[in-house]
């Protein structure tokens, strides 16, 4: 284990079983009243990758969903990685930021997916001056944090003296990076990456004024802020509308073509999408990613997919599910018409179509 998994052993840790590096709580889930009070999440499910090189965003703009070259270095976006079909490999959270004075984009995804994710990306480099690394570990990032809930903003701002002021923000410093992603539970979200050092001696600090947690306090906050993310279970399930990527400013219709734009583009322009991932409880804290969900009305075949789940702490699980609309009105259960049934809940934001 590294020095900074070693350090969240002490405070009791329960590490994931499919790999020791991956904390998934200390002790019991939170639930989301614990989230919305104020939390801290030890976030250890997520890769990285570094695109360096002097066409690196021309690079990287040629193969994803949105706009890389017009990124700033004050702000986060989303993007998606298709098949030639449209179905997405991977979701992506990327930032630049200058290193060694070579313009670079960072790449988050899971850690289950970065590394065949990356040697797929790698492939189209070709001639390109750019060159794909894995910076998972690098020193800067090696420990992550995810903060969110009402008290978080003031006790990040304890250790960052520059917070992003908006939902997509960046700042950068001798802190590390702090990214702002989409609020939830009313507050503002973070995703704080920092050295072991800087980690190591902020969280006693911080876990006196927010609830400790790991990976699934992180899934769920995301979650319930309809932050959806492809993983090893779901890829090439879906076109990016379907878990509402364009509605988190994940797609950019109006640049160059990238693989699969095409069929996004005509999803868009060609009648009205019929599907969207919408917020779920379950009464079954099994519930995972890829699991399909049957309508009662039509028990033969599946009327959505999970996209990502996590148990709430009370028994259950929330989750994200992409589903059929004509579905949202009917009974809808987990795994078979007679599995359990789930609860749909509102989501922060419109699921209606954007123009641009």
């Amino acid at each position: 284990m590294s020095n900074w998994t070693d350090h969240l052993a002490t405070y009791g840790a329960r590490f994931h079983p499919d790999g020791a590096t991956q904390v998934e709580d200390f002790g019991a889930p939170l639930d989301i009243d614990t989230l919305a009070a104020g939390f801290v999440a030890a976030v250890s499910d997520q890769g990285l990758i570094a695109v360096a090189g002097e066409e690196a965003a021309k690079f990287l703009h040629a193969q994803l969903t949105n706009d890389v070259e017009h990124l700033q270095q004050t702000e986060a976006r989303f993007a998606g990685f298709c098949t030639p079909k449209g179905r997405l490999q991977a979701s992506l959270l990327m930032w630049r930021d200058p290193d060694a004075g070579l313009d670079t984009i960072y790449l988050q995804l899971p850690r289950a997916i970065q590394a065949p994710l990356q040697k797929r990306l790698s492939m189209f480099v070709l001639r390109s001056k750019a060159k794909l690394v894995d910076a998972t570990d690098a020193a800067p990032f090696a420990a992550v944090l995810g903060l969110g809930g009402a008290r978080a903003q003031a006790a990040l701002g304890r250790f960052v003296n520059a917070l992003p002021g908006a939902p997509m923000g960046k700042t950068s410093g001798a802190f590390g990076t702090v990214l702002r992603l989409h609020d939830a539970f009313g507050a503002p979200r973070y995703l704080w990456l920092a050295s072991n050092e800087a980690a190591s001696a902020a969280l006693p600090i911080l876990k006196q004024e927010l609830a400790l947690g790991g990976n699934q306090a992180w899934r769920l906050a995301a979650i319930h802020a309809g932050e959806p993310q492809v993983d090893a279970a779901t890829q090439e399930q879906f076109v990016p509308q379907m878990i509402n990527l364009e509605l988190l400013g994940g797609v950019n219709f109006k640049k160059g073509c990238y693989p699969g734009q095409e069929i996004v583009a005509r999803t868009k322009y060609l009648g009205k999408i019929k599907r969207r991932t919408t917020l779920a409880g379950i009464d079954d804290a099994t519930a995972r990613a890829g699991d399909e969900v049957f309508s009662t009305a039509d028990p033969d075949q599946p009327c959505g997919m999970v996209v990502n789940a996590a148990p709430n702490g009370r028994g259950g699980a929330d989750a994200l599910v992409e589903i059929k609309l004509a579905a949202l009105g009917e009974e809808v259960r987990l795994g078979s018409a007679a599995g359990a049934p789930l609860r749909f809940l509102p989501m922060p934001y419109s699921l209606d179509a954007i123009d641009d």
